[in-house]
């Protein structure tokens, strides 16, 4: 599965240190971009295009960034976002460059769906316990999201672990393979009914035979 990079367009910055204030009140993010062969280099780009674009390639999807007379084509990741704890606006964003012929780690969303015929008979919720796995593959390689079908749990006490994924032959899991991604919670009060049901029906006996001997 390759996937589809999304588009950028950013200007070099020449604004730098608590100036920036300037720019965020104009409406404009700073952004810097570092990686591996690539020269750290200040830039920025209007919010409602940056906004759009993170959106868009969340932590998995690579962008591809233009800037007129210095980088060209420039394969990125956004890895770090800085939000404006009150107003919730952003502050500040680190892109790093990656080459599009090295291996690159990433953090994987994983989405269920499906229902789980485990869960039915049980009368339980299906919990997802981990909503996240690492992994590694080319950039253009790397899954948007990593569905789970709950088809598979089938057994009441059964769990779904990050080794049964289907990632496809291009990426490689990283996280602990062990690790439970999702698991049936049978909530306590069918639990308690269940075990009062059980006793009852295992004195009922004992009670028969007390009133027959008197």
């Amino acid at each position: 599965m390759t996937t589809q990079a999304i588009q950028l367009d950013l200007e070099p910055r020449v604004v730098l240190g608590k100036k920036v204030k300037t720019l965020r009140k104009a409406g404009i993010i700073p952004v810097h971009l570092y990686g591996p062969g690539v020269d750290d280099k200040a830039l920025q780009c209007d919010q409602p295009t940056l906004i759009k674009a993170l959106s868009q390639a969340g932590g998995t999807t690579p962008i591809i960034i233009n800037v007129p007379g210095e980088v060209t084509d420039q394969l990125v990741f956004a890895r770090e976002i800085q939000w404006e704890p009150v107003r919730g606006t952003i502050l500040h964003v680190d892109l790093l460059a990656v080459r599009t012929d090295q291996m690159v780690s990433a953090q994987v969303p994983i989405s269920l769906t499906g229902d789980s015929p485990g869960a039915r008979e049980a009368g339980g919720t299906v919990i997802l316990q981990l909503r996240e796995v690492s992994v590694e593959a080319m950039p253009l390689e790397i899954p948007g999201e990593i569905l789970v079908d709950l088809a598979q749990l089938t057994d009441p006490n059964g769990t779904i672990r990050a080794g049964d994924l289907d990632l496809g032959g291009n990426v490689t899991l990283t996280t602990d393979a062990d690790e439970v991604i999702a698991r049936i919670e049978v909530a306590r009060a069918v639990e308690e009914t269940i075990d009062i049901i059980g006793e009852g029906d295992a004195a009922t006996p004992e009670a028969q035979q007390d009133d027959t001997s008197e």
